[in-house]
């Protein structure tokens, strides 16, 4: 935590004498006992506050007293102005001992010594999914997040051309601080680390062979994430799609059908299958125009490397992984014997 030999500034006593000067013994002495010892607080356990950006010093300390942190005492404020820390406390979460002393909790919200709390963000996981995840949390504002995915100035200052982030966040664990980090900084993070993951598999370069660009993988890549959560399977899914492209069928992908409902119940139709959207891959021919979700770093894998083989079709076996078939007439053999209600692909 924090280190009483890097205070620098925030030396109390020194600034109290430069800052004061002449001001009378008996003031500094009455400041000085009150910066320096713990308030009568009730309760005997770390208290846990969440400052949010932005927020003048009254709001900050009236949440501090409202958590048991500080009790009310117009010495706070005189304390942080001879600090020179009034104008400068930092937003973020923060843990504070029992009954810590004012110079303390000034020192602490000065220095930002805020803590960090990991959120795992899915694989396959949509922005509308992440923004819930996210704003559940208390990290941020859903709405403001989902703005942002959507706004097209804001996704060309992260590089890209595009109407949204959809496939463009990278799902993972990661860390950040509640109150600490605006919707900005953490679309950015996420950005930035699927930005690592494309060149390090090197989809940032597209797939020539399969005559896909970096927006196709990412695409492709999303709709295998939906379909298995089986990282072996993914190669072998993969496989088929790219042997369906390069033959000219279509991908018939019930997540990309899912993924163009809007308001989707769970219930997947023969009458949704026939709707015709942008996504409904039993309709359109080739990819739907865009990522259904974001994809690992697995999947994005599987799209690079396919699966050696001449498979064509794949239907689930009910038990988490899928059986995998080269011919139609193979195909319908499978679909009896595991999926005779599910409509074939």
């Amino acid at each position: 935590m924090s280190n009483p030999k890097k205070s620098g500034g925030l030396n109390l006593p020194g600034a109290l004498i430069a800052a004061a000067g002449a001001a009378p013994l008996l003031i500094l002495l009455w400041i000085s006992a009150y910066a320096f010892m713990p308030a009568d607080l009730t309760g005997r356990d770390e208290k846990t506050v969440v400052i949010p950006p932005n927020l003048f010093f009254t709001a900050i300390e009236k949440k501090l007293i409202e958590a048991g942190v500080i009790v009310e005492d117009r010495r706070f404020l005189l304390t942080a102005r001879l600090m020179g820390v009034a104008s400068s406390l930092k937003a973020g979460e923060y843990i504070f001992p029992d009954r810590p002393t004012p110079y303390r909790v000034l020192r602490e919200l000065a220095w930002g010594a805020r803590i960090q709390r990991p959120i795992t963000i899915p694989e396959g996981a949509t922005l509308a999914q992440i923004a819930e995840i996210l704003g559940r949390g208390g990290w941020l504002a859903p709405e403001r997040f989902l703005e942002l995915c959507y706004d097209r100035e804001f996704i060309g200052q992260l590089g890209y051309e595009l109407a949204s982030l959809e496939g463009y966040l990278f799902p993972e664990t990661y860390l950040f601080e509640r109150g600490g980090h605006s919707a900005e900084a953490i679309i950015r993070t996420m950005a930035d680390q699927m930005r690592r993951v494309l060149a390090e598999t090197g989809a940032e370069d597209g797939l020539p062979a399969a005559g896909l660009d970096r927006h196709q993988i990412l695409t492709l890549a999303s709709i295998v994430e939906k379909e298995t959560g089986r990282t072996l399977e993914r190669p072998l899914i993969a496989g088929v799609f790219l042997n369906r492209l390069q033959k000219g069928m279509r991908l018939q992908s019930d997540p990309t059908v899912i993924y163009g409902i809007e308001n989707f119940d769970g219930n997947l139709t023969r009458r949704h299958l026939g709707d015709l959207t942008p996504y409904n891959t039993y309709r359109i021919a080739g990819l739907p125009p865009g990522p259904i979700g974001n994809p690992g770093r697995a999947a994005i894998e599987a799209v690079m490397q396919p699966a050696a083989g001449s498979y064509y079709y794949f239907v689930s076996k009910n038990d988490g992984s899928h059986y995998f078939s080269e011919t139609l007439a193979e195909h319908n053999r499978a679909v009896a014997k595991y999926q005779k209600k599910t409509p074939q692909r």
